[in-house]
């Protein structure tokens, strides 16, 4: 991570909690620019520190104390207890990047204890750094704030140069394991492989490196330490450097990373196999998900949980040929785990959490901005881009609910800002209005729900600079139906956090349909059960996930006849018709949408009628095609190519792209087409010009550009 964070540009201080009693890990930083190592206790940081570490609070105590003499842009913490002690420093709050690895990682672990400790560590970080994709989708599933906050810092693999192995198999074959001997990583159970080996005719040695024998289980400590001093076969090395460690493994023929059993449900990668891949050699590891997604379901060195099914797999290592395809595996998977590739990743979330001062603001006389309204869900991510840009002082004023605030506030606010956003067309922007200086400009963004309602009408317009609609439709029916003037209606799109979304779609994602949010009527899932039962009559694989509040959560639609009609009739079709019943799954509501579309191919909107709709541009964004129904105004928001005239026309459609093998062709049109369109970066600079210099945009069509 320190070496990351330096590569993308990073002055980066590493704080050691403890004395440093060999140099083995911290030499190789000392030489690293941009890089200061402080030595806690050689510095005497902490008088009081005891002799086995800081603990969490010494340690938040003095990085506070560190940022209050120096400020800190960022602030890395790895570790449970430490990141809850951080937490819960106000001082730091917003700047962690809290690297997870020491949680829970089955819903059985994850207590309510749990739960609320994270979510505090989630709502305190402006990052948390998730080792894979399957650990960032279980948070994401069980943390809902850990949603939009969680991105992927894998494994860094960093190998000495010119440092490689011979790319064949020696006589005898040389087997490796570098780590730490614990009872779950098999360490002992190792020792007996030469013998092993040799009765199956393979001579082979086995070369351990690492010094840190684990003491849970006193007796089997005992046999450890033993095995690695006296077993035939069996070279201990002890620990060494790291680069020392890289070395002695490269001179050796085959890895080894086998584990229990009950390891194979980690949402971690070991960096170990990647090391060794990245050096050339092959690896022994554990059949899981996981691994066949970094190697191959084919891949020819999975270990089964015996110690004769591990012999036996070695003596396929044997075969030059065998070993050669395994080694290659391996190498080209590492090569995704190197230096420069954190360092891109990085320099990545560097630019979205700290952002460069847009052209126009003065950091040092900064544009006061107020934020309004009952409900910011849709303007959150906005928000938190424009509150991180040097040269703009951003202040939320949260009414309680739609007509009911804290005045003497709002008024504060009014009188203090530059530029005031009226999220909603409400009460909130009469209140503005009412308020606003000459001096002053006065953006209101109206949605769907507002355009029907007598509050744009009572809207004073002239002392409105902008009024902003998410489509060109909208806008153009805002200035028929409020009657404002047309060049104070602008359009800025919806936002799609398109890097939060692009994720590796799962296997079978194509035969999946999804639907997010069916509630009221006007949604059409009744359209959408039809594109299923039309596609299901030509291949049972095709099923329906329905993400949403069921009906009757929403008091004001189930208290409508005509609506509980509609429902329970939508219902009674799917549980009675045999081709329906086993093809729809619900889903429960909740922010996790981009861990769920992960299953997800193609994305259904078959509603009479939307602003926007952005769960097809989601989809998208995830990899995955939209459906849309040409609902009025579709065309202005999505290229001609996802639209549909019928039912039976979009299940034709989707049944083509995946019986003719164009669906990754299509979801790569799609991807590109929102990413140019509707990107969150993209979107964030359209308010920011706003904002700052009043720059209206242009209304476009949908790009073309990309063709399936």
């Amino acid at each position: 991570m320190t070496q990351g964070l330096a590569a993308a540009g990073c002055e980066a201080t590493l704080l050691l909690k403890a004395p440093v009693t060999t140099d083995r890990l911290v030499a190789p930083l000392t030489t690293v620019p941009g890089v200061v190592v402080r030595r806690t206790y050689e510095e005497r940081l902490v008088p009081d520190a005891g002799p086995r570490g800081l603990t969490p609070d010494q340690a938040v105590e003095l990085i506070t104390r560190l940022d209050a003499e120096r400020p800190f842009d960022l602030i890395v913490v790895r570790g449970k207890r430490l990141a809850i002690a951080a937490a819960q420093t106000e001082a730091l709050a917003g700047r962690l990047w809290t690297y997870l690895t020491d949680v829970p990682q089955t819903v059985a672990e994850m207590t309510a204890t749990s739960v609320s400790e994270i979510t505090d560590i989630a709502v305190a970080s402006r990052f948390l750094l998730c080792q894979t994709e399957e650990l960032r989708g279980f948070l994401e599933s069980t943390i809902p704030a850990a949603c939009g906050k969680s991105v992927l810092f894998p494994p860094v693999v960093v190998t000495p140069e010119g440092v490689a192995g011979a790319g064949a198999p020696h006589a005898p074959l040389k087997l490796v394991y570098t780590g730490k001997f614990a009872q779950r990583w098999n360490t002992l159970e190792m020792t007996e492989l030469p013998a092993a080996l040799a009765a199956r005719g393979v001579p082979a040695e086995l070369h351990m490196i690492g010094d840190k024998v684990h003491r849970d289980d006193p007796d089997w400590a005992k046999r450890m330490s033993k095995a690695l001093e006296g077993t035939e076969g069996v070279v201990w090395h002890g620990g060494k450097p790291r680069a020392e460690a890289l070395r002695l493994s490269a001179a050796c023929d085959v890895g080894l990373s086998w584990r229990a059993p009950e390891m194979d449900a980690s949402l971690e990668l070991s960096t170990k196999v990647l090391e060794l891949g990245s050096l050339g050699l092959p690896v022994v590891v554990n059949r899981t998900p996981m691994h066949e997604r970094l190697l191959g379901a084919d891949y020819p060195l999975y270990a089964g949980e015996t110690l004769d099914s591990v012999a036996d797999t070695l003596t396929l290592a044997a075969d030059p040929e065998i070993y050669r395809e395994a080694a290659e595996r391996c190498r080209a998977a590492a090569a995704d785990f190197t230096l420069e590739r954190a360092a891109a990743r990085l320099r990545g979330y560097l630019d979205l959490a700290c952002p460069p001062a847009p052209a126009g603001a003065d950091p040092e006389r900064p544009l006061k901005v107020v934020i309004a309204g009952h409900d910011l869900k849709f303007f959150t991510r906005l928000a938190e881009y424009l509150m991180s840009l040097p040269g703009l002082d951003v202040r939320l004023d949260e009414w309680e609910a739609l007509r009911s605030h804290d005045q003497y506030r709002s008024k504060e606010l009014a009188a203090w800002a530059d530029v005031v956003i009226c999220e909603w067309c409400g009460p909130n922007a009469l209140f503005y209005a009412e308020h606003k200086r000459p001096d002053q400009r006065l953006v209101v963004r109206l949605h769907r729900f507002e355009l029907y309602a007598e509050w744009p009408r009572k809207l004073d317009i002239d002392k409105v600079d902008a009024v902003v609609c998410v489509s060109p439709y909208y806008a153009s029916l805002t200035r028929e139906l409020a009657g404002y003037p047309a060049d104070k209606v602008i359009v800025l799109p919806n936002w799609v956090d398109v890097a939060q979304l692009d994720r590796p779609k799962l296997p079978g994602a194509e035969f999946t349909l999804g639907m997010i949010g069916i509630a009221p009527s006007r949604k059409r899932l009744d359209r959408g059960i039809e594109v299923l039962g039309e596609l299901r009559r030509r291949d049972p694989r095709y099923t329906l996930a329905v993400k949403s509040k069921q009906p009757w959560d929403y008091w004001w639609v189930w208290n409508r006849p005509e609506e509980r009609e509609y429902y329970e009739r939508t219902y009674r079709t799917v549980q009675r018709d045999p081709l329906l019943s086993e093809g729809v799954v619900f889903d429960p509501f909740g922010p996790d949408v981009a861990t769920w579309l992960r299953r997800v191919g193609f994305m259904l909107s078959t509603s009479d009628d939307e602003s926007f709709h952005l769960a097809p541009a989601e989809c998208a964004a995830s990899g995955g095609v939209p459906a849309v129904l040409t609902w009025p105004g579709a065309d202005t928001i999505y290229s001609a190519r996802w639209l549909h005239d019928s039912t039976e026309e979009m299940a034709d459609a989707i049944h083509a792209i995946v019986s003719e093998g164009r669906f990754d062709a299509a979801r790569r049109a799609a991807q590109a087409e929102i990413n140019e369109n509707y990107s969150l970066s993209r979107v964030c600079d359209l308010w920011t010009d706003l904002i700052v210099h009043g720059k209206v945009p242009a209304e476009q069509e949908p790009s073309a550009v990309v063709r399936a």
